[in-house]
């Protein structure tokens, strides 16, 4: 909101783990007026009732809700990208498999090519090179640093 100055008719799109930041971006974009295009590996897709809260309020919002395994048809015309850890606290000895599962998910300047001209990147923190590339973590378009202070006020 800060930087687009409203949320209203944005398109987020989420690639990577069905994880519980996902699930938090599904249960509140549509309530904001958001679409959500999410792309995730088959085998680590959002929890089923997490999603199915998520089409409802995405119809009731009137909203675009898609989930996909192809990260660039979640990013097609997306204005903010994002994506976090691929391996969450406790799935440390699942590392080798996920990794494998990920291959292709990065979030790269290829993956950019397809979204909005006004495209930003979001990440919760702390990335790993195989989540998101350099060229696009440290882009000007990378909103990763702005995103960590006001996190930091609500903590």
């Amino acid at each position: 909101q800060e930087h687009y100055g409203g949320l209203n008719g944005l398109t987020i799109a989420w690639i990577g783990d069905g994880n519980n930041v996902l699930h938090s971006i599904m249960t509140s974009a549509a309530k904001l007026g958001m679409h959500l295009c999410i792309a995730t590996p088959k085998g680590f897709e959002p929890d089923l009732g997490i999603t199915k809260i998520a089409e409802q309020y995405s119809k009731e919002y009137g909203t675009k809700l898609l989930l996909t395994m192809d990260p660039l048809e979640a990013a097609d015309g997306a204005n903010v990208l994002v994506t976090d850890t691929w391996i969450s606290m406790g799935q440390e000895e699942e590392k080798k498999e996920r990794l494998k599962a990920f291959q292709g998910y990065q979030i790269t300047m290829q993956t950019t090519k397809s979204a909005a001209s006004n495209w930003t990147f979001l990440h919760c923190l702390p990335r790993k090179p195989e989540e998101v590339d350099d060229e696009v973590f440290y882009s000007p378009q990378s909103l990763v640093f702005q995103e960590a202070e006001n996190r930091k006020w609500t903590i």
